[in-house]
């Protein structure tokens, strides 16, 4: 249809050209009057091709030849020299339209190059912001068919090894599962060699396969749809920058998840390790000192006063409790790390919370003096009363560890606007500004306190049981010396029906 047109265009041209030309016959001789037939054959050349500008030039040589050379309105020619120049113009006008239908299509050619480029560099661009192997994966496919205007598809092998299709263009295109289709497949991804249409092996296939190979790592294959048409070479180079385009991709991602995996695993191994050491080491002081005492009550039945038993009792009752409260936070740690940790959420009492809390620290707060005291009314809260019972007393667990004895520690509980905070201050070794967040971090031991005995597990399911409940929990400085751990707690506008606390009540312990 654009070719007729443009043979249309050229006719009616060369009419009004004629037309206008006999109006201003007198103003113009010969030779002008056959350099304007030219223009017709330039401007055909660049818009209607080589075939266009000919067939300009020779209705130009008749026009000329019938309403401008003597005799006129005959096509006989009463000089040889006209032949001559009949014969020069057609031939000047060939190659000149020749020569504009070749820039014309070099302009087309530069054309096409740079829509190739900027495909090609938007796809890689685009490529390069996908972490998502599947989203990668579908990516490709499409953008590939947007380029080529085709089908395509992905084959990558599955577990065991065997190449199946991974990604379409679209939904299952019938080609791509065809047996003959998966052989050449295979083929391309067993041997690394381009095949299909195109390539020098089973050219008569209608798809062309190419293999996704980095370097000689093969992870798939590259299969677009071309049809019955042959491809030019043009289109054979695009397809093989698409598919090392793709190959690139598919390799970054892929190492990118081995690279997280083997991060994975050596965190694990780390964490496995730290495991191991901590456990050891918290439940090898206690057993040893239960296993002490037990075997001295049961060998020396009659060495002992009544007071050296109940010491002795005391001593295994003391080991015993630290290997349950070590037992406890690993249970806890692997529930919350499960995600298997879930909430019994009820109505709690914040005093019975430190209370019970403040009863299992007993037996081991020796001489330090515990005070608490509640600086505004706080209501009831809406939690699972074990959890915070355990947050609390892991919190002061570690301020009766890491102060002297016969110091002061601090329980503080307060109502701001929606939330009840808790503050548990010891006059202890405190840590460094840079160690505030680390400190609830699994098996983190500060510095100053790896000299103590302990896992580095009790801040770290603190964390984890008030996040639970939508809380949150930091670490300040207790004025020069100890720190604080600090617990905000939301409340709803329900609990604040529920006072129980009257302000400035305090219980010394």
């Amino acid at each position: 249809m654009i070719q007729q047109r443009s043979y249309l265009w050229v006719t009616l041209s060369i009419i009004l050209l004629t037309f206008v030309l006999n109006m201003l016959g007198p103003a113009f001789d010969l030779v002008n009057i056959a350099l304007v037939y030219l223009l017709p054959v330039l401007i055909s050349a660049v818009y209607g091709g080589k075939g266009a500008s000919f067939y300009a030039a020779v209705l130009g040589v008749l026009a000329f030849d019938f309403f401008f050379v003597p005799p006129q309105l005959s096509f006989s020619v009463s000089d040889l020299r006209y032949v001559v120049s009949f014969g020069i113009f057609l031939f000047v006008a060939s190659l000149t339209g020749g020569l504009a239908a070749k820039l014309k299509n070099q302009l087309h050619y530069s054309k096409q190059r740079e829509a190739y480029t900027a495909s090609l560099y938007a796809l890689s661009k685009e490529m390069n912001a996908i972490a998502d192997f599947q989203a990668l994966l579908q990516h490709i496919t499409l953008k590939v068919s947007h380029t080529v205007q085709s089908e395509s598809v992905i084959y990558l092998p599955n577990e065991r090894d065997e190449l199946e299709p991974a990604s379409y263009s679209m939904p299952v295109p019938a080609w791509a599962q065809s047996e003959a289709e998966m052989v050449i497949a295979k083929w391309v991804y067993q041997h690394g060699e381009h095949a299909g249409k195109g390539a020098g092996t089973l050219r008569e296939a209608s798809g062309r396969y190419i293999p996704l190979k980095i370097e000689e790592k093969i992870y798939g294959v590259l299969s677009v749809n071309l049809g019955s048409s042959a491809p030019s070479s043009d289109m054979l180079k695009l397809l093989e920058a698409l598919g090392e385009i793709a190959a690139s991709a598919i390799a970054r991602v892929k190492l990118s998840e081995e690279a997280k995996l083997a991060h994975l695993t050596a965190e694990s191994e780390r964490l496995r390790t730290a495991i191991l050491d901590s456990v050891s080491h918290e439940l090898r002081t206690p057993l040893a000192t239960v296993i002490g005492s037990a075997t001295a009550l049961i060998e020396g039945e009659g060495m002992f006063s009544p007071q050296d038993r109940m010491e002795l009792l005391v001593t295994i009752r003391d080991g015993s409790l630290r290997m349950n409260r070590l037992v406890s936070n690993l249970l806890g740690m692997v529930q919350l790390e499960s995600g298997m940790l879930r909430l019994r959420k009820r109505w709690c009492d914040v005093e019975d919370i430190i209370g019970v809390a403040l009863k299992q620290v007993k037996d081991f707060q020796q001489h330090r003096k515990i005070r608490v005291q509640f600086l505004k009314q706080v209501p009831l809260i809406l939690g699972d009363e074990v959890l915070l019972e355990q947050v609390l007393v892991n919190i002061i667990s570690n301020a009766i560890k890491y102060s002297p004895d016969g110091s002061e520690i601090n329980i503080m509980v307060n109502k701001e606007e929606d939330a009840v905070f808790f503050s548990v201050s010891d006059q202890g070794i405190g840590i460094e500004v840079s160690e505030r967040e680390r400190i609830f971090d699994k098996f983190y031991r500060a510095d100053k306190s790896k000299h103590i005995t302990g896992t580095g597990l009790g801040l770290a399911i603190c964390k984890g049981i008030v996040e639970l409940h939508g809380g949150t929990i930091s670490a300040k400085p207790n004025g020069e010396k100890g720190l604080s751990i600090v617990i905000s707690l939301p409340i709803s506008d329900e609990d604040k029906i529920f006072f129980i606390h009257e302000e400035g009540e305090q219980a010394p312990v």
